[in-house]
């Protein structure tokens, strides 16, 4: 039965509950897109390369948070100074994942499984590390609902990994729901004074 959950019915019922939830929450998807519009600027939508499942690269989308904003030499601002209130907002409620419900639809993501990363970081990886391409990568996962942008980068994998050998419906239901936990608790968002994670430089 885990088999059947990990090989077929996980990607169908993630297809299913993401259609479902793109008719239900378009409303919000609009409200997010001219929030954004409106307070951040063109483009609405942030797009970017990353590795899925098995290495292979696609699309991600998602709602943009932080303005263009430049200095005097035409350098882009510290990522710190572009996320403003407004980007803040739809981050601390999760606004600017609604669409990858479109890389779900796809069947690029999951719901559930190891945050997709940057394509970079394919080479800096160990052969434990490079595990988490195993599974579909997903909107959120075992990581996410223990620290999030908190964890330092060995834990971040070690529980990616703990997620593709354990992988099962009732593990991603406790996620589900732990996950809109935290959602509702802001809690996990950022480390330190830092908006985005530091980047992985390897292994040392």
């Amino acid at each position: 039965m885990k088999n059947l959950y990990r090989n077929i019915l996980k990607k169908t019922l993630d297809r299913v509950l993401a259609s479902i939830l793109l008719f239900l929450l378009l409303p919000l998807f609009i409200l997010t897109y001219f929030l954004v519009l409106f307070f951040i600027g063109r483009p609405v939508f942030f797009t970017q390369k990353r590795p899925g499942k098995d290495e292979k690269i696609f699309t991600i989308y998602k709602f943009r948070t932080m303005t263009n904003e430049v200095d005097k030499n035409g350098q882009l601002l510290p990522d710190e100074k572009r996320l403003q209130r407004a980007g803040k907002f739809i981050r601390s409620l999760s606004l600017d994942e609604l669409p990858q419900l479109f890389n779900i639809i796809k069947g690029d993501m999951s719901f559930i499984g190891p945050r997709p990363l940057l394509v970079e970081y394919l080479d800096l990886y160990n052969k434990k590390q490079r595990r988490r391409h195993q599974v579909t990568p997903g909107i959120t996962g075992l990581a996410q609902i223990n620290g999030r942008n908190t964890l330092d980068w060995e834990d971040r994998f070690n529980l990616d990994v703990e997620y593709v050998d354990n992988l099962s419906f009732t593990l991603d239901i406790k996620i589900f729901f732990l996950t809109l936990l935290k959602v509702v608790k802001r809690d996990g968002v950022s480390s330190g004074s830092s908006v985005t994670m530091e980047k992985f430089q390897g292994n040392k």
